[in-house]
């Protein structure tokens, strides 16, 4: 394989993990050298050896895109894997061997560690005669915990891989089942059929591209007659500001009421409390099977799944796991639906009541966007979605009052019944690369009584419901 390909896949293995390329160059130059060229060693286990190098490296001095070099300290690890590539390359060639005595020095070097110029320098001074050794405390890596990396948490069922890294190896891994697609848990009445698409709810007579003629099709009908979306993927910025005005300020319009409400059912048999309000949405109908379009149509955005680059890490602020994308975001761009297990209100009261009480819960999501149009639920048609066992990406995004840069809105796909829909989340601005991805649950924070008690808000805005902490 030619030395310009090999290094072209092990950038690609760096940047699913969001490393950039001038970050990796000094690093693979050490190893190439302490390894003799020897390529191998480096793409073993997915480049492993370059990964536990690259993190190594910033925990113990930090990367500074500012400075002129950067700083290697030494790798336990490395040193492991080039004894073993030597222990197993005695029948090879004797220029390949390394001495004992070699074999000692490039671990030495690897434990004082070695200064290397930036990329721009690199390429003038090829870099071999420009090392030069630094005074450097050996580091103890049997103290360290190794961290945490998961090239893909989505094992492949998503168009993009979703990485995952803890840089400190102190946080336990996450434990759920991943999931791209809803599933129906037990009892959820979820009732999906072609025969149910009336001929005025889809656009059988289309082709190609919906948002490419001139007059919106029928499923144009459910936002005023002009699509959700831009041609460029987006939401449309009318569509967005109102979507975000409904949730973030709602008027005394914006709400329904149930007579006999499904949340205050489980609780109370006999006298239920009164209803507190459900907020009205607004919906996007995308084209979906019965349409005549097809799947690069413009108005079928969410249910083709994920296409931003998106990584899990672990937050400071106290707040867990986070969610942040690895690339600049335009505003009103999709960026992943909400996905767990489909549950009646009943079953997911029962399931948190029969909790301990210190298990960690995602928070469900109620799907009650067009509660109002019924005066009676029915428990099997009263839903909601609880991703804490079984979930996609979005179980990870962290709560932020008011001002999150995303917003979540109901996605009418396979069924015009809105007891089930799909909820999708989309960025509310223009969201920087390595910006953590944050959107407003709805949480009520006085609500004692909601079965899965309100967490303590760590969200930093300065709009944060909780006033108990704020106090």
């Amino acid at each position: 394989m030619a030395v310009n390909e090999r290094v072209r896949k092990a950038f690609n293995a760096t940047r699913a993990l969001g490393i950039p390329d001038q970050e990796v160059i000094p690093v693979l130059k050490h190893l190439l050298k302490v390894f003799d060229k020897n390529w191998e060693l480096i793409e073993s286990e997915d480049y492993r050896a370059l990964i536990d190098a690259y993190f190594e490296l910033k925990e113990d001095k930090g990367v500074d895109h500012k400075e002129n070099v950067v700083e290697h300290g030494g790798s336990s690890k490395l040193c492991k894997r080039l004894c073993e590539y030597q222990a197993s390359s005695t029948k090879g060639n004797a220029s390949q061997i390394l001495s004992l005595e070699e074999n000692e020095k490039s671990m030495i070097n690897l434990q004082q560690g070695v200064t290397f110029l930036n990329k721009k320098d690199s390429s003038s001074s090829k870099c071999s005669n420009s090392c030069n050794k630094v005074e450097q405390q050996p580091v103890t890596c049997e103290k360290k915990r190794p961290f945490h990396i998961i090239s893909d948490i989505a094992k492949g069922t998503e168009n993009v891989k979703i990485s995952l890294i803890e840089e400190n190896g102190k946080q336990d891994l996450p434990k759920f089942t991943y999931m791209r697609d809803n599933v129906i848990y037990q009892d959820a009445y979820v009732h999906i059929s072609m025969a149910r698409v009336a001929d005025e709810h889809c656009c059988s007579g289309c082709s190609g591209d919906c948002l490419s003629v001139p007059i919106p099709c029928a499923c144009a009908h459910e936002t005023g007659g002009e699509f959700a979306y831009t041609p460029e993927g987006q939401l449309r910025e009318g569509f967005l500001r109102l979507c975000m005005s409904m949730k973030q300020e709602p008027q005394g319009h914006h709400f329904v009421y149930c007579q006999d409400c499904p949340l205050e059912r489980p609780k109370s048999e006999y006298k239920p409390e009164k209803c507190k309000g459900h907020l009205v949405r607004k919906f996007i109908k995308e084209c979906w099977r019965k349409c005549g379009c097809n799947m690069q149509c413009g108005n079928r955005v969410v249910q083709r799944g994920i296409a931003c680059k998106l990584q899990v890490f672990l937050t400071h602020e106290g707040k867990g796991w986070g969610l942040k994308a690895l690339q600049d975001l335009p505003k009103g761009t999709f960026v992943c639906e909400y996905v767990g297990e489909i549950l009646t209100n009943t079953e997911l009261y029962e399931r948190n009541m029969k909790g301990s009480g210190r298990e960690r819960h995602t928070y469900p999501v109620t799907l009650d966007a067009d509660w109002g149009s019924e005066k009676v639920l029915k428990d099997d048609e009263a839903l909601c979605l609880d991703a804490t066992f079984c979930g996609n990406v979005a179980r990870f995004i962290n709560h932020r009052c008011f001002d999150a840069n995303l917003i979540d809105i109901p996605v009418e796909v396979e069924t015009p019944d809105r007891h089930y829909y799909h909820l999708a989340l989309f960025t509310t601005r223009d969201v920087r690369a390595s910006e953590e991805l944050t959107w407003d649950y709805g949480i009520d924070f006085t609500d004692h009584e909601h079965p899965i008690k309100a967490f303590q808000c760590c969200c930093g805005s300065k709009f944060c419901r909780d006033v108990k902490r704020k106090g």
